[in-house]
């Protein structure tokens, strides 16, 4: 018989207990437990973008300072505009305003101190400091002009390249009272990326503008006195203008942008190590024209605003973060879609109930945290139902038996009893809540609804309705005060969503919007820390899964089997995802576990 070793090409460690946490996709003999094990993989092999919280004006050709976490937006839009926001890393805020308003100009700082140089309209020299309270102006550019590239500080910076009548290559330092000429570009480019410090610089891409054709790779290095074009191996993979850029001059991102000679905006990014380009995750939305911050390095990145002065903000996350890994878990004893499930529930106390496979079902099964087992069916068969509550305090309502009903049954942990009906009937609606006494349903099919019922313990009461169209296949978070409503599919014509509310236990607001439109997901988790995963999307079935951290949405690691239609529970370090259709009913059962330490016993 062959070894391990031979078969794999690795040898199997043995620990006794304790295991180190650099096992990831290593496999291991524990002497205490006498078993082997595996440690999955737990980290972003690549770099993922995330939805931020939105602009209050919407802008492209917009300029920017800062990092993700504390950035600064001004400028840009047509007219010109003067407005200035704020970045804490979840919300913007407007603050005083640029004293002459302008778009494409060169942007460089941080967001308590920022310079705003150049710009149109018409092509400025006017230049503008801000002290983190207000905008004054400073001594102007010797040359005016737009689409110019800063980077540095209040103190010590550069502007480079741009567009006159043509682009140009001029390159001038700041000093903290005026800019001077120095050494110019050996390539004339503007609307072009760059990044690093007054000493330590890079331009990249940029042009053409106008009249002037070409699409531009090439890639240059400043060292305080000359531009160096470095060879044709340091070129971007694709060319390109108005992109997002920032980081340093051997740790740079660019992202999105217009391609030459290509229709519209792009979403690319490629990360810059100091020597090559290397393509990584595009952004979810394409875009040119738009803000970004400026140093850090090519693992942290912000991009907001853009074409079609879009609201838009995106934050970038590098390679190696520790992001989570699903992995198998016991199958539930019938194959079912369209499942509901008791959503407080945890990943080692779930109940799942209701379904198809085909026929409506009255099915109810427990889990223990290893394996299902059937209990006591529900008074009525169902489909599309939703679900509230724990393992021993559920409550299911809804659904299509058929027809539809608004049917509403009880669990107290060993029958189900039925209780006071929906005031409307509908099928495939939202559902969440914390117990069997308090509990919130919203949307769903009948045909379209976005009505809102709210349960205290004995009856249903019509609140306030979602703000969105009305949607169905829409996945519930929270509690009957603090509540998620994530995707579903709208009405003809409006197709799946990407649209998220938030409920404060009166009334919906939307949030930031999911990376990917999605309808017949799973979740797991509460209002402010949630997972929703799985789904059907245009482009067929899905297992992604995107984390929720109560202001954005982050793209985590896939499940194992795409599906839609699936039930959910647990939480966001310890979440359960089961049944769904994988093109036909599935019994599927998979855990989540965010820890570092993903460990499953191996058996043959």
């Amino acid at each position: 018989m062959a070894t391990y070793k031979e078969k794999v090409g690795t040898a199997v460690i043995n620990y006794a207990g304790n295991y180190p946490a650099v096992l990831d996709g290593q496999v291991w003999y524990d002497s205490t437990a006498k078993s082997f094990k595996y440690q999955y993989p737990n980290k972003t092999t690549a770099g993922s973008w995330a939805t931020g919280g939105t602009l209050n004006t919407g802008r492209d050709q917009t300029m920017g300072a800062g990092d993700k976490t504390a950035a600064l937006a001004f400028g840009g839009g047509y007219p010109a505009k003067t407005e200035t926001e704020k970045y804490n890393g979840a919300t913007w805020t407007e603050v005083a305003d640029l004293n002459t308003g302008r778009r494409n100009a060169a942007g460089f700082g941080t967001q308590t101190a920022a310079i705003c140089a150049g710009g149109l309209d018409p092509t400025l020299a006017i230049v503008e400091s801000w002290n983190n309270t207000c905008w004054s102006e400073v001594n102007d550019l010797n040359t005016a002009r737009s689409a110019a590239k800063g980077v540095g500080t209040t103190t010590e910076g550069l502007v480079y390249g741009g567009y006159t009548s043509t682009n140009v290559a001029v390159n001038e330092s700041w000093n903290g009272t005026c800019f001077s000429e120095v050494a110019d570009m050996n390539t004339a480019r503007a609307s072009l990326g760059g990044a690093g410090t007054q000493t330590a610089a890079l331009a990249f891409n940029g042009g053409p503008q106008a009249n002037v054709g070409g699409a531009i790779y090439t890639t240059e290095s400043w060292n305080g006195s000359a531009w160096t074009a470095l060879s044709s191996s340091s070129n971007t993979n694709t060319a390109g203008e108005a992109a997002g850029s920032s980081g340093s001059q051997t740790s740079a991102i660019v992202f999105g942008g217009s391609i030459y000679a290509s229709s519209g905006p792009n979403a690319r990014t490629e990360l810059w190590n100091g020597s090559a380009w290397t393509e990584t995750t595009d952004l979810n939305s394409g875009r040119a024209g738009l803000g970004s911050g400026s140093g850090g390095n090519n693992t942290s990145a912000i991009g907001f605003g853009g074409s079609s002065n879009t609201t838009a903000t995106e934050v970038f996350t590098g390679a190696g973060v520790p992001i989570g890994a699903w992995s198998t878990g016991g199958n539930l004893n019938t194959a079912r879609e369209k499942i509901a499930t008791a959503s407080a529930g945890t990943q080692t106390a779930a109940l799942g109930f209701s379904g198809a496979n085909p026929s409506p079902s009255a099915l109810t099964e427990s889990y223990n945290g290893s394996a299902w087992t059937e209990v006591v069916d529900l008074n009525t068969a169902r489909k599309g139902a939703a679900g509230a509550g724990t393992q021993p305090a559920a409550l299911c309502f809804g659904g299509d038996a058929p027809p539809f009903t608004g049917a509403t049954e009880k669990w107290n942990g060993s029958s189900w009893t039925e209780v006071a009906d929906l005031n409307t009937a509908r099928e495939r609606l939202g559902g969440c809540g914390a117990t069997n006494t308090a509990a919130l349903g919203f949307g769903g099919r009948d045909p379209q609804r976005q009505l809102t019922e709210l349960w205290n313990g004995s009856s249903w009461t019509e609140v306030n309705d979602l703000t969105d169209t009305g949607r169905y296949s829409i996945v519930g978070i929270g509690t009957s005060t603090a509540a998620l409503a994530v995707g579903g599919y709208g009405p003809p014509g409006s197709g799946t969503r990407d649209v998220v509310e938030s409920w404060n236990g009166t009334s919906w607001s939307g949030v930031t919007h999911l990376n990917v439109a999605k309808f017949g997901s799973g979740a797991a988790g509460t209002q402010p820390s949630a997972l929703v995963f799985g789904g059907e999307n245009p482009g067929g079935l899905t297992g992604q899964t995107e984390q929720w951290n109560g202001s954005s949405w982050t793209e985590v690691a896939d499940l194992s089997t795409a599906r839609f239609q699936l039930g959910g529970a647990g939480t966001t370090t310890a979440g359960l995802a089961f049944g769904g259709n994988d093109g036909s009913p599935t019994a599927a059962t998979e855990e989540w576990s965010s820890s570092s330490d993903v460990i499953k016993t191996l058996t043959d």
